[in-house]
């Protein structure tokens, strides 16, 4: 489906009169504290969100899964919905593709069909966390780092045909998340199977091109719930150490133990130049992959408070971040749940960006708790949204993405092409 450019410039005349009001008010008062509003606002147009491939469609649990209408059953069908939600908010112009899931059969028309939706490829992310259709060696007791060299060697292979595929659609990077681990004491020897990733991640470090990057992923448990062989970001950040400078970690909002302080985490691995990228999403008890800022908005800002001090710090290195959303959407519509989570990482970074910076340096290096408490609150409590429907505005995209989407019943257009059966491959 395609978005009619008309329908949205219509759309956006019944609400430009309120929006031009709520923009004129931020922008004056922004403006009044010494804010480039101008900058600002070119930041966060430049600001670009990956859509995973696999979030298109219904996720699910262990109890079911309950799949909508119009689901993308292709790899085509969604570059088109990623497409779609570009055309909507201007923001989520890259696509990250999970083999084998979704393997382009002919790259060159994959890469033509991205482009014309003004889409880039993202990082592409290996699957050895599950046995596939035909494959000789099960992952049940671990991939990279199984104690049968066959079952390690076939893992190795993958990730080294998945960077292929990459290089075929014009990706730069692999992600790469283990469910190795293992669920009873006794069952792994821990130093063993660390060495055994090591060596398996240096195999395919080495098949790397040289303009690639490779991000290890931590997580604490699930589907092991004993141990898991990269366990935390300490683990990630010692296989990064370890492989080279093309290593670096990845950050998933749900891979943590509650309570964990992740804005701190960040900004260690900003520190040592090893952070990578971001799977973004959001849970209450564990990886429940839940809209990015619908449980916790406020740590979302926190930590985008560490990134922005980090990318606009000279005492800082790091390369080109990613940003990509990982969600299973079990029970809202995929393409509504894409919209509100991109926007929530919009906002977390807009309000970052207006944080007085002097003035919290200052409060830190007094000790003025109170003061420096007050300066991230007032950014946090600053609604920005007008900044951001100003970007889109300009763009020519919606003001309000979500609300064209409804109003223009996307999801009923896209059942009709498609049929109410439809079910996404992937999750």
């Amino acid at each position: 489906m395609i978005i009619d450019k008309k329908s949205i410039e219509q759309h956006n005349e019944k609400g430009q009169k309120i929006h031009q009001k709520k923009y004129d008010s931020l922008s004056s008062v922004l403006s009044e504290e010494g804010k480039n509003v101008s900058k600002i606002l070119a930041d966060v147009a430049a600001f670009q969100v990956a859509i995973p491939s696999w979030a298109l469609g219904t996720g699910g649990t262990r109890f079911g899964r309950f799949p909508g209408g119009g689901e993308p059953s292709t790899l085509e069908q969604k570059i088109e919905d990623v497409g779609l939600l570009h055309a909507l908010n201007g923001s989520s112009g890259a696509i990250s593709l999970h083999i084998p899931w979704d393997i382009p059969t002919d790259a060159n028309k994959i890469k033509s069909l991205a482009a014309s939706f003004g889409l880039k490829f993202d990082a592409v992310n290996s699957n050895t966390f599950q046995d596939q259709k035909d494959q000789k060696h099960s992952y049940k007791f671990g991939s990279l780092s199984n104690t049968d060299k066959a079952a390690r060697k076939q893992a190795i292979d993958h990730n080294i045909e998945v960077i292929k595929h990459g290089v075929n659609v014009g990706s730069k990077s692999l992600t790469v998340w283990l469910a190795d681990g293992s669920s009873f004491p006794g069952q792994q020897h821990f130093r063993r199977a660390f060495e055994r990733t090591l060596e398996s991640l240096q195999e395919i470090y080495a098949a790397l091109p040289s303009d690639w990057s490779i991000f290890t992923e931590h997580k604490a448990y699930e589907p092991a719930f004993y141990s898991s062989v990269v366990s935390d970001w300490g683990s990630s950040l010692l296989f990064a150490q370890k492989l080279g400078s093309k290593a670096s970690c990845l950050v998933d909002l749900g891979h943590h133990l509650p309570n964990a302080n992740i804005e701190q985490i960040v900004s260690r691995l900003m520190m040592e130049g090893k952070l990578g990228g971001f799977h973004f999403n959001d849970s209450k008890y564990s990886d429940d992959d839940l809209t990015v800022g619908s449980i916790k908005p406020y740590q979302l800002f926190l930590i985008f408070n560490e990134l922005v001090d980090g990318m606009t710090s000279s005492e800082v290195k790091n390369p080109d971040l990613g940003w990509m959303i990982d969600a299973s959407h079990n029970i809202k519509d995929p393409l509504e749940d894409l919209l509100q989570s991109v926007d929530a990482i919009m906002l977390a970074y807009a309000q970052a960006l207006i944080i007085d910076r002097k003035a919290l340096e200052t409060a830190q290096q007094q000790n003025d708790v109170v003061t420096a408490q007050e300066i991230l609150q007032n950014a946090y409590r600053t609604d920005v949204r007008p900044l951001l429907a100003e970007a889109r505005k300009t763009a020519g995209v919606a003001l309000d993405p979500l609300a064209f989407y409804r109003d223009s019943k996307v999801r009923q257009q896209l059942i009709k092409e498609r049929g109410e059966k439809t079910i996404a491959t992937g999750l």
